[in-house]
């Protein structure tokens, strides 16, 4: 398979058309050296981030992918979703057709199970939104457990032990139900009434969602954008839901989204840290400065009012804390300072070559090698799968048959390659250290990748984040993207 032919499958068709003016650091008040020191610290620390975007005064004055990613693609945002469906919910209140009043069990009636505890019948879309329904946990393994195919029912037959409004537990069933109240009182899906209403006005073309195999969004979950798309979110929230000349969402309504509306206690085994003690308003996160929307393994969208300044990254860590404080620690002392040209041509260099360590090895022109997946505990791909490496002009076909699937998998030699053996994009580098085969497969549009490593006849598949979804690989790569996680 050519890589110039699976290279257009795979590839998301995407708008080349900028969201957000550019302007050089010094010319907003940014120190570029701060950002710098920023980019050092990530370094040090061993942060992985696959994207960066800085955003002062509504102009971008730092940007940079980490290749193999680029600002063309799409990235899965895991829980940064979540600000979205609230948005989604605000529009809703907007137009009239939903309040914060309104008790989950009447507007979703045909989904209330019998009989249903009293506790449940007075939650309303206030404590969805807060995360203050009373339970103390997440419940999304208990809901879909005892409702497989009714997430809605499943969340409403579990009666909270404390009382409503009384406390604020991350619960991910709380966005799947608001998702559904919107698309119920809207009679238009979560995807469509974002379109029509945010996206499209604002002229966000790279929109995928994640979807169960009903064909639902999660609404906690799920949502891929580019980085400057999320970047342009910010933007829209700093200014108070305008978008240059048209006013797409209340202000209103994001004064109460993005204040306190709960407090975020300490957890009882104290791992809570403390970006995540600031309060939570309505599907946003408080911060030491300003608010957030975030996602699993680093997904953030940073508002700061106070300084006129929106973060967008990127990233596969599960160290978020530290890259929040990386980020107050040298980037918030550099604004509002002078700069100079220099700083902003010696940035602008930095962030045009950055990288993520790409496998190194030789290219054995006549060796093929031929294994099966041995047992792991974050194994990518079942136990005992075959797997085959067979070297071609630019490194090699990686063959895979799991689960009735034949697929193949374009690595490169020295140079990233891109294949799309199920739809959706693969990039791959490899090589043959001593007798060993080593390959990144970087699931591309998400912060995931596969190592395989081929030793005699065992080979092994392992994650570097395994998907929040579970470890299998082949959901990941197939179009369209269908997936039931078990948790976020």
């Amino acid at each position: 398979m050519g890589d110039e032919r699976t290279a257009a499958i795979g590839r998301l068709i995407v708008s080349q058309k900028p969201l957000l003016p550019r302007a050089a650091p010094s010319t907003q008040q940014v120190d570029a050296t701060a950002v710098m020191a920023l980019l050092e610290r990530l370094d040090q620390q061993a942060i992985e981030c696959h994207s960066l975007m800085v955003v002062r005064h509504g102009h971008v004055v730092a940007e940079g992918w980490w290749t193999p990613y680029s600002s063309d693609r799409p990235h899965l945002l895991y829980s940064l979703t979540k600000s979205f469906t609230g948005v989604a919910v605000g529009l809703a209140v907007d137009d009239g057709r939903l309040s914060l009043d309104d008790r989950v069990v009447d507007v979703l009636a045909d989904q209330v199970p019998d009989p249903v505890a009293e506790p449940v019948r007075q939650l309303t879309v206030h404590h969805l939104l807060s995360m203050s329904t009373g339970h103390r946990d997440d419940l999304l393994d208990d809901a879909w457990t005892l409702e497989p195919d009714d997430l809605v029912r499943g969340f409403l037959s579990i009666p909270p032990p404390d009382p409503v409004g009384s406390r604020h537990a991350y619960n991910n069933p709380t966005s799947f139900v608001l998702a559904r109240l919107v698309e119920r009182v809207t009679d238009r899906t979560l995807p469509d009434l974002l379109d029509e209403r945010l996206f499209g006005p604002m002229g966000v073309a790279d929109v995928a969602w994640e979807r169960l195999r009903s064909g639902a969004t999660f609404g906690f979950h799920g949502l891929h954008l580019t980085t400057e798309a999320v970047a342009a979110f910010g933007v829209l929230l700093l200014q108070g839901g305008r978008w240059r000349a048209r006013q797409l969402v209340s202000p209103a309504w994001l004064d109460l989204a993005t204040r306190p509306q709960v407090e975020t206690a300490q957890v009882e085994d104290g791992s809570r840290q403390p970006d995540w003690l600031q309060g939570y308003g309505y599907h946003f996160w408080m911060s030491r400065h300003g608010y957030r929307g975030d996602g699993a393994f680093g997904q953030f969208c940073i508002v700061v009012p106070e300084r006129d300044l929106v973060l967008a990254v990127t990233a596969a860590t599960t160290e978020m804390q530290k890259l929040l404080d990386a980020v107050w620690d040298h980037l918030l002392p550099g604004l509002d300072q002078p700069g100079n040209d220099a700083a902003d041509r010696a940035l602008a260099n930095r962030l045009r070559h950055l990288a993520l360590p790409m496998p190194t090895g030789e290219h054995r022109a006549g060796v093929r090698a031929d294994g099966r997946v041995a047992a792991t505990a974050s194994t990518a791909l079942p136990a005992e799968t075959p797997l085959t490496v067979v070297p071609d002009a630019g490194g090699w076909s990686v063959q895979i048959d799991a689960d009735g699937a034949k697929l193949e998998i374009a690595v490169g030699h020295g140079k990233w390659r891109e294949s799309a053996p199920l739809g959706r994009p693969v990039v791959a580098a490899g090589g043959w250290r001593d007798g060993t085969y080593v390959a990144d497969l970087f699931v591309i549009t998400s912060p995931s990748r596969v190592r395989i490593t081929l030793d005699g006849d065992r080979a092994t598949t392992t994650w570097n984040q395994a998907p929040l979804v579970g470890p299998a690989l082949l959901p990941q790569l197939r179009s369209p993207l269908i997936t039931r996680p078990d948790r976020s």
